[in-house]
């Protein structure tokens, strides 16, 4: 009889394990929703897992709290590239075995298969976005075709949005100044070149809303509040295509990087979520999530082949970051710069912004 209880009690630990929750934590908005039907739903339903879905203006800045507060209630977060990085050396996340994930569809070794900069110690990229600026037609017919024009409240009058943030703000104002992207950072990392980003910045202060969660900006601009406005690129695609917003994407000077899936350190349910981001990130699971919102996937094998929207009609390819005729001049975001500079930058800024 006792080796029945025992037995039984056993198999009812199983059962308990089986059943981990899993949560995610990403940005919401058109992006969150993605992710949970693309990554989510699925992985759930696969696995029997129970997935949920938590949402943040930005997760890194919630789990380090969790992992310094010793609390941990996320098992996965969607972070961005730089804070992938800096988490990681900062002890906040747990490393990621790439031998962990599958090779791609077509057999491609994972090494291989990822794009460059896609894998780090402790983060897995779940697809490449860009911050565009976009604008509404219904104000400007003829529209805005550079960074420039953005900055030109003569030709192009009206209130823009920018992110309140130095991060793809000093970048933007000093491509629409004339640097090349390939020497944006080059000159972001001396004072002189600080100074012009935000010589260029003060000449529409007086004009920027600020916004701060992605899903303001398509807000922003359906509520007239603003006639263009700096964006992720895949809000705007969800607004115009899947809302039938009048809204353009205008891509010169995009600011692009890769997304990552991390897990914090103390993660309650970690084998779980090493499972979560295995099946997120795999051929299928990174060609699912571009059917749901615009953003490249980061695996050669997942834009093998072409890849359609949720609607059935609009063709994603010319739609994302990555596509050649939206890189003609675009600035990869560099996690290396905003590691060793986001700190003295966004002082200056937050300096400058509450200056007259």
């Amino acid at each position: 009889m006792k080796k029945l209880l025992v037995l039984s009690t056993a198999l009812t630990s199983l059962a308990f394990a089986a059943q981990a929750d899993v949560t995610v934590m990403s940005w919401g908005g058109a992006y969150g929703a993605a992710q949970t039907e693309a990554h989510v739903k699925p992985f759930a339903a696969k696995t029997g897992i129970a997935t949920t879905m938590t949402d943040s203006d930005n997760p890194a800045t919630p789990i380090k709290a969790m992992v310094e507060a010793g609390n941990v209630t996320v098992d996965v977060a969607s972070v961005e590239y730089a804070d992938a990085i800096r988490l990681c050396d900062e002890g906040v996340l747990e490393t990621i075995d790439p031998a962990s994930l599958p090779a791609g569809a077509d057999g491609t070794p994972v090494a291989d298969d990822f794009l460059p900069g896609a894998l780090t110690d402790c983060g897995v990229s779940t697809d490449i976005w860009a911050t565009i600026f976009a604008y509404d037609t219904t104000k400007f017919p003829e529209g805005p075709k550079t960074a420039a024009d953005f900055f030109d409240l003569t030709k192009f009058p009206g209130k823009r949005g920018l992110h309140k943030g130095a991060k793809a703000v000093l970048e933007f104002a000093l491509m629409a100044d004339g640097v090349a992207p390939a020497d944006v950072y080059a000159t972001l990392g001396t004072p002189e070149g600080v100074d012009k980003a935000f010589a260029k910045l003060d000449t529409i202060k007086k004009d920027v809303v600020w916004w701060e969660a992605g899903a303001q900006p398509p807000q922003l601009l359906a509520d007239g509040e603003v006639a263009m406005t700096s964006a992720y690129n895949g809000r705007i695609f969800n607004a115009a295509i899947g809302e039938g917003k009048p809204f353009q994407i205008v891509w010169d000077a995009q600011i692009f990087e890769n997304e990552m899936y991390v897990i914090p350190k103390g993660a309650p349910n970690k084998e779980e979520a090493l499972q979560f981001i295995a099946y997120s990130t795999s051929t299928e699971g990174m060609q699912a999530q571009a059917t749901q919102i615009s953003y490249g996937p980061a695996r050669k094998s997942a834009n093998a082949t072409p890849i359609m929207y949720k609607d059935g009609k609009t063709l994603m390819g010319p739609n994302v970051p990555t596509a050649p005729e939206n890189m003609a001049n675009a600035l990869g975001s560099s996690f290396e710069f905003w590691v060793d500079h986001d700190a003295e930058l966004n002082d200056r800024f937050n300096a400058w912004l509450a200056a007259n």
